[in-house]
């Protein structure tokens, strides 16, 4: 997909992570979301897919280390293996959403959204230099991803617009299939055998 693609679905996933967000009730923010997540937490980390955006655009990378958004996820498997590091990023994010997380949250979009250009220029991410429309997917990923984790614990509806799932489900079956699972999400898929209980491809 072209960059001007990738930047409007990324801001369509935005939007609709925000209008989940939106119907968080005052006193949700404390309660549980998402295994040890509160919903705070959780909104917190979803807040991340627009600073990293921020942040990584303002880092000009000198070459292409990634070359996709499927070698993206291959690459931080291994920075994501502590699961409490990945908690602290996220309880942290919580707290810096301060006492009006939804203002915040829209802030962090805006924010995001003027970092983008028409420029597909490489930028530095977790995992080396990328292209920024190689990027944006897996920020589309964790948007959508997410917003269906915050629906499904303050009880909404879930459902997400076609494109966002679309861009999903192509990423999520390239990663299992550069990682070797590709027959097993076939059978899986075709009602051939189930996956091993809590596979994930990220």
């Amino acid at each position: 997909m072209t960059l001007e693609t990738q930047v409007n679905l990324y801001r369509l996933a935005g939007d609709h992570a925000i209008s989940v967000v939106a119907q968080i009730p005052e006193d949700r923010w404390d309660t549980s979301a998402l295994g040890t997540w509160t919903v705070r937490t959780l909104v917190g980390h979803i807040g991340r897919s627009f600073t990293t955006v921020v942040e990584y655009s303002a880092r000009p990378a000198d070459r292409v280390d990634v070359a996709d958004s499927a070698h993206y996820y291959l690459a931080i498997a291994g920075l994501l293996a502590d699961p409490a590091q990945i908690d602290a990023r996220a309880v942290q994010a919580g707290l810096a959403l301060g006492e009006h997380p939804l203002d915040t949250l829209r802030d962090l979009q805006d924010r995001a959204a003027a970092a983008l250009t028409t420029d597909d220029r490489v930028i530095t991410t977790i995992a080396g230099g990328m292209r920024l429309s190689d990027y944006l997917p897996t920020r589309i990923f964790e948007l959508g991803l997410h917003s269906v984790d915050l629906a499904r614990a303050l009880g909404v509806s879930e459902a997400l617009p076609p494109g966002i799932v679309d861009s999903i489900l192509d990423l999520a079956v390239e990663v299992a299939q550069r990682r070797g699972d590709g027959q097993a999400l076939m059978c899986a898929l075709t009602g051939r055998g189930p996956f091993p209980s809590g596979y994930s491809v990220v």
